[in-house]
């Protein structure tokens, strides 16, 4: 006897109408549900909560997306065993989709009851990802077409890279593939990069709004570029960056920014905002280290070129002086030997003239002295005598101003030796010429093999470079 058969004659016994067992209830409920549902049906609503348990089933809570948040609203509960729920779970990695609270989906399956406890349950079969995609693109298009009216699309392409982007902010993960692979190219390079690291979370519920949070707080740090990485993923991992804060992000940044997250196929919206767009992490390390390799490389020629040119003009300088200094010196010589020839021969002249008006003069007072009386003698004898002392005076003029001319040119000749580079030899010092003569001033410039001519003040020594010599050392 079953037990609707025992509740209906117990009924009987006491006179009552007869009653339905609680697995009675449930198997009529059953069997009517399959009576309603006989196959499986489509459903859409709205995720508001699901859990994967620890044997990979998910259990999913979907409301209708219009009013299915209010108090009340029926909740329809949606189990996608383990087995299911895996290839659910490829297909929307595969296609970039996050699966999470909010999204809007179409499942398809059957309604049952769970007698031991009496829910009715959807047992998924498949989910519509034709419908997910469209809505997917649906809001990747939107996003785009509000970047571009609002003027923010282009925005952080148009700012200018520094030719040496030595300090960089970086947004990653750490300890990640991607974060070591972009590090591990700047510090191979040898070159002198300031990275300022923002912790991040790429991929899971917060990452879009810790990747926008990590590149606003890199705006305050004076960096030349900001770099977005992540060492690759799941389409669905890399959805992130197809969010609206990532995006915004972007877009609003002061400084360029530059993403390396590691995607092979579609570029991301956030790749499309920045400024450039590597596939790999690893590329965009290398084109900042490109960068900075290129603007070193051309200031160090741009440098030695000046050097060379600088040197050159200074052996230009130098000869002109030397030849003007000789010339200098030689006219001066001249001159100096004109003047002292010129004065004594008008010394000599001046004595003679002095002389024979002397002579001339004494001749004729001698005469004159014996017709004169004592008093004229006297007198006479007075203008001879001052005669004499002014003409003793006049003899001596020519004689200091010899001496005056001499100091002069005694001083003319030596502030000529101060110019004779001889006496710089005597001194200690020395000058090195090369093969062709000209002064060697600076090690640059300099081969093995070259032959190098020292002057001293005793003679001159030949050397010859064997190694190739720096600015910090001297020539062998």
């Amino acid at each position: 006897m079953t037990l609707e058969e025992r509740a209906q004659r117990l009924a009987e016994e006491h006179g009552g109408a007869p009653g339905l067992t609680i697995a009675g209830l449930y198997d009529r409920i059953d069997r009517a549900l399959r009576d309603a549902l006989p196959g499986e049906v489509w459903v859409s609503g709205e995720v508001r909560s699901f859990n994967v348990s620890s044997r990979g089933h998910c259990y999913i809570d979907l409301v209708d997306a219009e009013g299915g948040h209010d108090a009340g609203a029926p909740v329809l509960r949606v189990v996608a065993w383990s087995s299911r729920w895996r290839t659910v779970r490829t297909t929307l990695d595969r296609l970039g989709v996050v699966f999470d609270a909010g999204l809007v989906v179409r499942v398809k399956g059957t309604v049952e009851l769970y007698k031991p406890r009496g829910d009715i349950s959807f047992i998924l079969t498949e989910l519509d990802t034709d419908a997910l995609m469209g809505k997917v693109a649906a809001e990747r298009a939107r996003l785009v077409r509000a970047l571009v009216d609002e003027g923010l699309f282009d925005r952080n392409r148009s700012l200018p890279v520094p030719r040496l982007p030595l300090r960089v902010g970086l947004v990653a993960s750490p300890g990640t593939e991607g974060f070591r692979d972009f590090l591990g190219r700047l510090e191979g390079s040898g070159l002198a990069f300031d990275v300022r690291v923002a912790p991040t979370q790429v991929q899971g519920r917060e990452a879009a709004a810790s990747v926008a949070a990590a590149l606003n707080a890199l705006q305050g740090e004076r960096c030349d570029v900001l770099v977005v990485v992540r060492g690759g993923g799941s389409k669905a991992d890399l959805a992130t960056f197809d969010l609206e804060p990532v995006a915004r992000a972007v877009a609003n940044s002061t400084t360029p920014v530059w993403t390396g997250i590691g995607h092979t196929g579609d570029l991301a919206v956030a790749d499309e905002v920045a400024n450039r767009s590597f596939i790999t992490p690893t590329e965009c390390g290398e084109e900042l280290v490109r960068r900075a390799a290129e603007y070193w490389r051309t200031t160090v020629e741009a440098g030695g070129a000046l050097v060379r040119l600088a040197a050159s003009e200074l052996d230009r300088a130098a000869e002109l002086v030397e030849r003007r200094r000789h010339g200098a010196t030689t006219g001066a010589r001249l001159q100096v030997d004109r003047q002292i020839g010129d004065l004594g021969h008008r010394a000599h002249a001046l004595r003679g003239v002095t002389r024979g008006q002397l002579d001339t003069h004494r001749q004729r007072l001698a005469t004159r002295g014996g017709a004169l009386s004592g008093t004229a003698r006297r007198v006479v004898g007075a203008q001879v005598g001052a005669l004499t002392s002014r003409s003793t005076h006049l003899a001596v003029l020519p004689a200091r101003r010899l001496a005056a001319e001499d100091l002069r040119v005694d001083g003319w000749r030596r502030l000529l030796g101060a110019f004779d580079y001889r006496r710089q030899l005597e001194r200690g010092y020395s000058v090195t010429r090369d093969a062709d003569g000209a002064v060697v001033r600076t090690v640059a410039g300099l081969t093995p093999g070259a032959v190098l001519v020292t002057q001293l003040a005793d003679g001159t020594v030949a050397s010859e470079v064997t190694t190739a010599p720096t600015e910090d050392e001297g020539t062998t």
